[in-house]
């Protein structure tokens, strides 16, 4: 039986019984039909950025997206740039660094992000104060429910912070809606789309809400991850983890002004406020590398797992970390800083046979 850990960045996950790689859009229907058809529980794997698979494996049919390949059309002026069709499984920065090179401008500052296209608009991914969403004109996708192909433009999928309709219609990993392709619209142009990051615009060395050469802005955010640990690097143990594991919570205006003048809040349009998960986790006594080695948290997990050594959001396997280890470290996390600030922590990534408790 195949290990699903291979196709994943925090390198965890038991075996599938059963493996289907589907390299085109046509494989991939089948391998999804057939698997409906036979009652078989249904799990996708793109680039294996944002699953935690327990190490039991999964017990059902396992779809690895490996669609790649896209297309641009710049005939329409009348979209106000060009419209690039991207396949599922196409790897994400081999994108963002191609439209970059070619002078299309609004996917720069989410350079550096791994995993494949497929799987962004699903959690609306976002970074230094760019969302796909802000982006993406339409998603076509298998409806598994209706078994046909239906288009979703930008408002069918209702998206949210790190959510859309896609997330919110998938179950334990199994989507009703499978992405065939994801049509960007960029603007035409070398400079970026206004930055709206702080610390992104510092290390550019202009004011928020300015513009920089899209070119100087990529290579600033890949700068800035990895510093993080958010570009994948084999020799980096930093960067075996799912990135992010917890989102930054959202609560009520009361909640946050609870906490201590120094927390940071980012005020939402519906009048809840956006707090920082990396802030809260700092400030509830877990610190970068807990769960090494001389650490309060090495018995957790036996050094095994551990917090980055680069950024305390990332869960990170040291080297022989199972989904258990992983998954001890981000509960010891989640409960400490409920503890201290009654706020409870959200995985991420999508737990697959396993939970954090």
């Amino acid at each position: 039986m195949t290990a699903l850990a291979q196709f994943t960045t925090s390198a965890v996950g038991g075996p599938a019984r059963k493996f289907v790689e589907a390299r085109t859009e046509a494989e991939i229907i089948e391998a999804v039909r057939s698997a409906d058809e036979a009652g078989e529980p249904l799990l996708l794997v793109g680039g294996g950025s944002n699953l935690l698979v327990a190490d039991s494996g999964f017990d059902g049919t396992v779809v690895h997206i490996a669609s790649t390949g896209f297309t641009v059309n710049d005939d329409d002026a009348t979209c106000g740039g060009v419209m690039v069709t991207v396949q599922a499984g196409q790897p994400w920065d081999e994108l963002v660094e191609y439209t970059v090179r070619h002078a299309y401008s609004g996917l720069e500052a989410l350079s550096g992000i791994p995993g494949s296209t497929g799987a962004v608009p699903v959690q609306n991914v976002g970074a230094y104060g760019a969302e796909v969403s802000q982006t993406i004109a339409l998603v076509r996708t298998y409806d598994r429910q209706t078994r046909s192909i239906r288009s979703l433009a930008n408002f069918d999928l209702k998206f949210g912070y790190r959510d859309s309709l896609l997330k919110r219609t998938t179950d334990g990993g199994s989507p009703r809606y499978v992405v065939l392709t994801v049509q960007f619209q960029l603007a035409l142009g070398r400079m970026s789309a206004p930055v709206r990051y702080a610390e992104l615009a510092r290390e550019l060395g202009i004011e928020v809400g300015q513009r920089a050469y899209a070119t100087d802005v990529r290579r600033a955010v890949l700068k800035l991850r990895a510093g993080k640990g958010m570009v994948l690097d084999p020799a980096d143990r930093d960067t075996y983890s799912t990135g992010s594991f917890f989102t930054n919570p959202i609560v009520d205006a009361a909640t946050a002004d609870s906490l201590p003048d120094g927390a940071p809040r980012y005020p939402m349009p519906d009048g809840s406020v956006k707090l920082s998960a990396a802030w809260l986790i700092d400030h509830a006594g877990f610190g970068k590398g807990f769960g090494l080695a001389g650490d309060a948290g090495f018995d957790t997990a036996g050094g095994r797992a551990a917090l980055s050594t680069k950024h305390t959001l990332a869960v990170t396997n040291r080297g022989n970390a199972s989904a258990e280890d992983l998954l001890a470290i981000a509960g010891l996390v989640a409960d400490g800083v409920e503890r201290r600030f009654g706020i409870r922590l959200h995985p991420e990534p999508l737990l697959i046979g396993c939970s954090l408790g």
